[in-house]
């Protein structure tokens, strides 16, 4: 069956009555003849902000031209993005998760408003990636997602650095360690050029994942940023692009239940970021498809880690590409049972097939040897318990420790717990609580690597650890949980947190707690007002009112939807053939196109219906419980 390769761009350049179209576009150098042609977005995030993104202009000439040689019209817009080690530790950072919902849709917008066939989307720091990808989901056309590559390693002292020693530096010299010329050292030597941050953080983890996952051309993503084989890698990804759309190959028909469980089995065994939780359920979600916190405990459980990556490892991402890459990694985990190897990649064809093509580097010491993996399950790990019951994450990759009780410091900013750090104040077997950063309270969901970093500096890693409702950079290692929910500013358990109170975390068990009694737990919940919201009109003001909770992956939408079903009330819903009352009611409001808000028993309304037409997001503290999904009742 031959596919129609202009089925959106013909509406609107063909025909009569789209002459007007065809002449503004003329104003700008295209032909008659190029809008004949199937038409590709160009989707860039460039930016002169950070290194991670300054290089894709060069990258988007290269694509350009491997389409035109391919028979299509490419045609670039930009959008934006937020460096998060730029913005690391101030209001700026609230901005990071923020632009993946504004990437996402601003691709979107452009894909849908121009007709356009097929996307290619050039991406480089964090929010890019998977707010590309969530853009591509949604058009479901023809597309792929180029990561621009990670920066090279920096030199000091004959070994190499990243970014990450900077901030750890700055601990360093708070604790007096070092000196200030020493800082300087680091900070000069740690980011020789373009690309994105070194070691296995949040951009190089959803890089590789986006390979495993079929949305990224295998073996791409991995080539370092200033690498010569870049550009030409690059020109070959535009004639592929031209090739999926020419056999109708969309993202939808390569996204599955076991694509994204591969690409989970990638992030674990390479020790990526609790970053990758988020983004991947957001995407899960985008595409329809079900995935639960407890599917990443339960694929990481299972896979070995076989890459020795930084944070948690020795090596740097341009180390695994010169090992032998994604390829290799897949190799291990098909060798031990632990991936789909029929599953697509960009190009159609199954892993198994690119798997049995890795070429391994002779002597290489980044990727342990087959059966002998650095560690016998990956690193990320769910907890659940009362202070996180909708759960929470942490990554057990770079140490080992898996229990630790200890009282708690509690601060309602990531300044704050700044603040303490530089002045000494956090001391060993501490437990560093940062509340009210979550996606709504921050608004934002602040990463915390400054205060993570700082106390890696000072030597406390293995001694002390750290809870937020907010999140941590891929940069980060050590005791470390992040994504608490609920979030502290919807009345989440982490509210109720005291300076001195137990807390237990024991990753063995999967569990959460605070020493209290169940009556003073209570005692304290009902006296908790909800803080004023942090933003009252902006961008800010508008995510807060529409991101959902960080279990579901930090989306925002139109309505408040049923959160996650508990355990309990899942298997009630799968009791009744897997339907309940509410979902009926939005499946049947969808079919006849209607966007009603299903009713809901009791006066209870959501924080978004209740704000005023001018002023606050959201109301005012004022009295009554506050839900873990963040609604009043009074």
């Amino acid at each position: 069956m031959s596919v129609d390769t202009r089925q959106n761009s013909r509406r609107l350049y063909d025909g009569y009555d789209r002459a007007p179209a065809r002449a503004m576009m003329r104003g700008i150098g295209f032909s008659r003849e190029d809008l004949a042609k199937p038409c590709i977005l160009v989707a860039n995030t460039w930016i002169e902000t950070m290194p991670c993104n300054f290089h894709l202009r060069q990258l988007a000439d290269a694509v350009k031209e491997g389409i035109r040689a391919a028979g299509g019209t490419p045609m670039e817009c930009n959008t934006i993005a937020i460096s998060d080690g730029v913005t690391m530790g101030t209001e700026g950072m609230k901005a990071s998760l923020v632009s993946r919902e504004v990437i996402a849709d601003s691709i979107e917008l452009v894909g849908r408003g121009h007709a356009f066939d097929g996307v290619v989307a050039l991406v480089g720091c964090d929010k890019t990636i998977p707010g590309a990808a969530l853009a591509l989901i949604r058009l479901n056309v023809p597309g792929l997602v180029l990561y621009g590559g990670s920066i090279a390693a920096g030199k000091l002292d004959g070994k190499d650095i990243t970014i990450q020693h900077v901030f750890e530096a700055v601990g360093a010299l708070a604790a007096g360690k070092i000196d200030e010329r020493r800082l300087e050292q680091v900070e000069n030597a740690a980011c020789p050029g373009a690309g994105a941050c070194g070691g296995q953080y949040t951009a190089n983890t959803m890089a590789l994942g986006l390979e495993f996952l079929g949305l990224s051309p295998v073996g791409y993503n991995t080539i370092p940023a200033l690498d010569p084989r870049k550009t030409e890698a690059t020109r070959q990804a535009g004639a592929l692009a031209m090739e999926l759309l020419a056999k109708g190959q969309r993202p939808l028909d390569v996204l599955t239940r076991a694509s994204f469980e591969n690409a989970i089995a990638g992030v674990a065994s390479t020790g990526g970021s609790t970053n990758a939780v988020l983004h991947l359920s957001a995407m899960a979600r985008e595409a329809g498809i079900p995935l639960e916190l407890e599917d990443f405990d339960r694929v990481s459980r299972r896979t070995p880690i076989y890459a020795s990556l930084l944070p948690g490892g020795e090596f740097t991402a341009p180390d695994l590409d010169a090992a032998g890459g994604c390829r290799l990694v897949a190799r291990r985990l098909l060798d031990a049972g632990r991936v789909d190897g029929t599953q697509k990649t960009a190009d159609g064809r199954p892993w198994a097939e690119h798997a049995g093509q890795a070429a391994e580097a002779t002597g290489q010491r980044v990727v342990a040897p087959a059966g002998a993996p650095f560690k016998a399950s990956g690193g990320l790990v769910i907890l659940r318990g009362r202070l996180a019951p909708e759960g929470a994450v942490v990554k057990m990759a770079g140490h080992e420790r898996s229990k630790h009780v200890g009282p708690a410091r509690v601060y309602d900013r990531e300044e704050d717990a700044f603040e303490a750090v530089k002045k000494n104040a956090i001391q060993p077997g501490d437990v560093v609580v940062i509340r009210y950063e979550g996606p709504k309270g921050g608004p934002g969901m602040r990463e915390m690597l400054g205060v993570t970093a700082a106390l890696v500096g000072q030597g406390l890693s293995e001694s002390v650890a750290l809870i937020t409702d907010g999140r941590f950079s891929g940069a980060t290692k050590g005791l470390m949980i992040g994504h608490v929910a609920p979030e502290a500013a919807v009345g989440g358990p982490i509210a109720a947190l005291r300076d001195g109170d137990e807390i237990a975390i024991d990753v063995e068990a999967r569990t959460i707690d605070v020493k209290l009694s169940p009556a003073e737990f209570a005692r304290r919940m009902k006296a908790w007002r909800a803080p004023a919201p942090r933003y009252t009109a902006g961008v800010f003001a508008k995510y807060a009112a529409l991101v959902s909770s960080a279990a579901e992956g930090a989306v925002t939408r139109p309505w408040r939807e049923e959160s996650a079903p508990s355990p309990g009330r899942r298997d009630a819903a799968l009791e009744n053939g897997g339907k309940t009352k509410r979902g009926v009611t939005r499946r049947r409001a969808a079919i006849r196109g209607q966007a009603s808000r299903p009713k809901r028993a009791g006066k209870v309304k959501s924080v978004a219906k209740s704000a005023p037409r001018r002023g606050p997001a959201v109301p005012p503290a004022r009295k009554g419980k506050v839900t873990v999904r963040g609604r009043r009742a009074r």
